[in-house]
């Protein structure tokens, strides 16, 4: 009887060590789960700041950019850089930059400052010269149909005013182009309607009512007049 005491008092510690050490593992792990869980929670918290942090850097690198190329979208001549010519009247706001004029004016400035002032040139496919852009058409067309197509590119066929447009033109094309030139009754006049103030007309000019730069021929006597309904080449000019 002493020993089947015993036994059943063996049995019962053991029992008590076993629920012991099963409630010291529940309550370790448990508390491994918590520390997990707040550190997983502190990662989720840091990831969150994070992103928000990036999306605000975007955000105002992307006001930035679009603060730049509203002001760049062109750039005005200083006054200094503005050449003034009798007769011409400058407007209060500054006209856009001129290629040629702009590299001429910052021509002495450094090359770091050249980088950062930018001149704005003719649209691709124009050439420029002076204060205007040339366009040299690759197709043919009649002389009104010609004009259309310079006007819905914000121009008009060639007015040419001055010798040395004359010579650009003659030496940049190697065709027979339309430029803005037509007969009104018996007089030769401009499509702005100005008279002409110097022409280069050829010797045999054949006949017709508009008017052909003939940029094969020498350029102090290669205008010749045709028909406007044929079809050829244009020039188009666009002032700034």
């Amino acid at each position: 009887m002493y020993i089947k005491f015993c036994r059943s008092y063996g049995e019962d510690k053991k029992d008590e060590a076993k629920e012991n050490l099963s409630s010291k593992l529940s309550v370790e792990l448990e508390g491994e789960k918590a520390k997990q869980t707040e550190a997983n929670a502190r990662l989720y918290r840091a990831g969150c700041i994070l992103l928000t942090i990036m999306c605000l850097v975007l955000l105002l690198v992307v006001i930035v950019l679009s603060l730049k190329l509203q002001n760049g979208s062109h750039t005005d001549c200083p006054e200094s850089e503005i050449p003034i010519t009798p007769g011409h009247i400058t407007p209060k706001s500054a006209s856009p930059c001129n290629y040629e004029h702009c590299k001429d004016f910052f021509s002495s400035r450094s090359s770091i400052e050249a980088k950062h002032l930018g001149c704005r040139q003719c649209a691709d496919g124009w050439l420029t010269f002076g204060r205007s852009c040339f366009f040299l058409s690759t197709y043919r067309l009649g002389w009104e149909q010609s004009q259309r197509n310079c006007t819905a590119r914000g121009g008009s066929l060639a007015i040419i005013t001055s010798r040395e447009v004359q010579n650009f033109l003659s030496k940049e094309g190697n065709l027979k182009y339309w430029i803005g030139l037509r007969q009104k009754g018996n007089m030769w006049t401009w499509v702005n309607n100005t008279a002409i103030r110097e022409s280069y007309w050829a010797g045999n000019a054949a006949s017709g009512d508009c008017g052909i730069l003939n940029s094969e021929n020498q350029s102090d006597k290669n205008w010749i007049k045709a028909p406007c309904d044929a079809h050829t080449y244009f020039v188009c000019q666009l002032q700034f």
